[in-house]
């Protein structure tokens, strides 16, 4: 929670403050929090769990945006856009979560600046990703991005094993997919082939990263 650009600004006492304000929730996996073109009025942030943020073409094919873990915060355009949610947010592991109407944070906003300054570094931050990801998808091959999409979940939900660094990131193989921007076939192959070559090990909804330097490799 202290993670959070919401809370951390705060002091202890402000925190404490705030988070009394907030709305828990709980979530199980595949529950769907809010919907693309819903009307938003609240911002969440995660304190247990994973919510993926995805959207839909109208041929019915979905693209995930992001993956948010703990201590991570969605939601809050509708601080800044009074327009409809702009993806789906569902829930992908048991999920905690803690929700601040849009009027409360406007107060908090008002007492706290430097609160307002910690959200826009956060959109800000978005944006880059974003522009990288465009980037991505039309200067580096599948397995360039599939590599980077792993590095890029150790980096947030991985732990150090004896092996190597133990990825838990709660996705299908079909998600992974979606994250990648590609097809289920071509991410599968790609996967396998970095199984061969001794760079990872795939287990349920999990990754081991055998090679992390030569998977940093083929990122680039």
């Amino acid at each position: 929670m202290r993670r959070s650009p919401l809370l951390s600004p705060l002091d202890e006492q402000s925190v404490h403050d705030l988070v009394g304000l907030m709305t828990a929730s709980r979530m199980e996996r595949g529950d769907v929090l809010f919907r693309e073109g819903e009307q938003g009025d609240r911002l969440y942030v995660i304190t247990e769990g994973k919510i993926k943020l995805g959207r839909t073409s109208v041929d019915g094919r979905e693209n995930l945006l992001s993956i948010l873990g703990p201590g991570e915060m969605f939601g809050e355009l509708s601080l800044f856009d009074l327009g409809p949610r702009t993806a789906t947010a569902t829930a992908i592991a048991e999920t905690q979560l803690l929700a601040l109407g849009n009027d409360q944070l406007h107060d908090v906003i008002a007492r706290h600046p430097r609160v307002a300054m910690a959200l826009m570094a956060l959109l800000a931050g978005r944006l880059r990703r974003t522009n990288e990801n465009l980037a991505d998808l039309v200067f580096t091959d599948v397995p360039g991005r599939v590599a980077k999409a792993l590095l890029e979940l150790s980096s947030r939900f991985g732990r150090p094993v004896e092996e190597g660094v133990l990825v838990a990131h709660d996705l299908t193989q079909e998600e992974l997919a979606q994250l990648v921007g590609a097809s289920r076939e071509t991410v599968n192959k790609a996967l396998a082939d970095f199984a061969t070559r001794g760079w990872i090990r795939l287990e349920a909804r999990a990754v081991l990263l055998l090679d992390v330097e030569r998977l940093q490799r083929r990122a680039r």
